[in-house]
């Protein structure tokens, strides 16, 4: 797309190291120059002229995954199924430009909602990349038919595995059923060695025509929902977001929920005049705007050239995690999903630990809540930037003190570990549906008797019992020397396998 080049390193107290998804900053652009009139962003093109359209000889051939309504006029719509054609050296943007196949019609289109047209497992319906938890949360959402069907990659990574929900006559419930899909010396797939097939698309249409060993015939893919849409912009025009019912507040400032472009459904995080700094603030944003991960709410552009600073971000439905488990359906939850729950948020900041990114402000205030209890961790790199004065530890603090580990609260030392230390408060919050921590404790008591060795004991008196196996993890997350508290990547391991570690409930594949 000729707009796009190598990415930027990111320079900041904070380095993010490894592989972030490929974005680049346009040509010509520095961080300080990102505004209105940009024809870019780090993310890819802005609205300028469409390129004139390169040979289809030099092109890439993509299928749309779901149907996409044009935003822009000069966005390019497409329904699902449909194919274009991309230029190979725009793919690492956000945004494509791309030549309808069947129309001839020229266009922007959002990467996210395509797939290389190809007959590989990751460019079919059915493939998903997710685990087996996240498999069997899928697979009995309700009105999901029995025979509804995936294929994901093994928990070794080494061969692939078929998902479906079943039905379970003696218990009159849907259950998932998985079936490890075995490869071949000499090429090949099978599950069961009586049955083999030359490729994957082969077996799959095999075993939707009839069951042949299976617990039932497969039905249809699982329905895939439409991703993020990204914007094209970092910085967009405020009159281009209209906002709409208040969804709360903070010590940040309120949340709206938001259309942009009248389209695309959003959130708003309008900023409290005076809270940062503009020039601050943006850098921060443009290396949050980078951090791309299904646990984390993603950035997705902000309005900075007058206050109050609004911070664009997705929608999650259900709010806070914090007033979700207060409510009725929220306390409704069993255990098993306040696991799942602790699990998708260590997933989200194993994501941050990897790349070297503190938190600072971890806790269930700071998660939301999607559809089917899914979460994302939220406000991440924003207390960083929040004025001194406003977390002093004094009588009128907003600072966090409860959820603060020790080393932070008194040397103002932050790091990841400090992070691990809060996950552990906010484990207390999950078991107890929003219990406030330390309960009967001012700040000023906490600090003072944590760093004499006080810790929590183990919640009681709540809906859902706390076993032992958990509370040892939070007490872990509390271990006084930073450095011996276990890593997110652990503790997402061990959530996820839960019920394997505690209870020896099945192996996963």
């Amino acid at each position: 797309m000729g707009n796009c080049v190598e990415k930027e390193k990111v320079k900041t107290q904070r380095t993010v190291t490894g592989p972030i998804t490929p974005h680049g900053l346009t040509n010509g652009t520095s961080p300080e120059q990102i505004n209105l009139q940009v024809q870019g962003t780090e993310d890819g093109p802005g609205r300028g002229p469409l390129p004139a359209p390169p040979s289809t000889a030099d092109m890439l051939t993509v299928r749309a995954l779901y149907d996409f309504e044009a935003i822009n006029e000069d966005d390019l719509s497409f329904k699902k199924g449909d194919r274009m054609h991309v230029e190979e050296s725009s793919k690492n943007c956000d945004w494509w430009v791309a030549i309808h196949i069947r129309t001839s019609k020229q266009g922007y289109i959002p990467s996210n909602y395509v797939t290389r047209d190809d007959n590989s497992p990751q460019a079919q319906d059915w493939w998903c990349k997710v685990d087996r938890r996240e498999a069997d949360k899928i697979l009995l959402l309700p009105g999901n038919p029995t025979g509804c069907f995936l294929v994901r990659e093994s928990a070794d990574l080494q061969t692939f595995v078929l998902s479906v929900r079943d039905f379970d006559s003696k218990t009159n419930d849907a259950c998932p059923k998985h079936y490890r899909i075995r490869k071949m010396d000499q090429g090949g797939f099978y599950i069961s060695p009586k049955r083999t097939f030359r490729d994957l698309l082969e077996m799959i249409d095999h075993y939707m025509k009839l069951a042949d060993g299976l617990c039932c015939r497969l039905h249809s893919a699982y329905p895939k929902s439409p991703p993020q849409v990204q914007f094209r912009e970092l910085e967009v025009a405020r009159e281009t977001v209209k906002l709409q019912k208040k969804l709360g507040s903070g010590c940040f400032g309120d949340v709206h929920a938001a259309k942009w472009r009248n389209v695309v459904d959003v959130a708003v995080k309008t900023l409290k005049p005076g809270a940062m700094a503009p020039e601050e603030f943006l850098a921060e944003a443009k290396l949050m705007h980078r951090l791309r991960h299904s646990k984390l709410v993603q950035l997705l552009a902000v309005c900075t050239t007058a206050e109050p600073i609004w911070i664009i971000t997705e929608l999650m439905v259900n709010g806070s995690l914090l007033d979700y488990l207060r409510k009725d359906e929220g306390r409704a939850i069993n255990f098993k999903e306040i696991v799942d729950i602790a699990a998708q948020i260590a997933e989200g900041m194993a994501y941050l630990e990897e790349k070297n990114f503190v938190h600072r402000d971890l806790r269930a205030a700071n998660i939301l809540v999607g559809e089917n209890n899914n979460v994302k961790v939220a406000d991440f790199g924003l207390a960083r930037l929040i004025q001194e004065d406003i977390y002093e530890a004094n009588e009128n603090a907003k600072f966090p003190i409860k959820w603060t580990a020790p080393e932070a609260a008194f040397d103002r030392k932050f790091s990841i570990k400090s992070d691990v230390w809060s996950f552990g408060v906010l484990l207390y919050e999950l078991i107890t549906f929003g219990r406030v921590p330390y309960p009967g404790m001012t700040g000023h008591e906490v600090l003072a008797r944590v760093e004499k060795g006080y810790r929590m004991g183990k919640p009681m008196g709540s809906p859902v019992v706390c076993p032992d196996a958990y509370y040892d993890m939070m007490m872990n997350c509390w271990n006084r020397i930073a450095e011996s508290r276990p890593t997110f990547n652990y503790m997402q391991s061990f959530f996820d396998d839960y019920s394997t570690t505690t209870e020896g409930e099945y192996r996963d594949v």
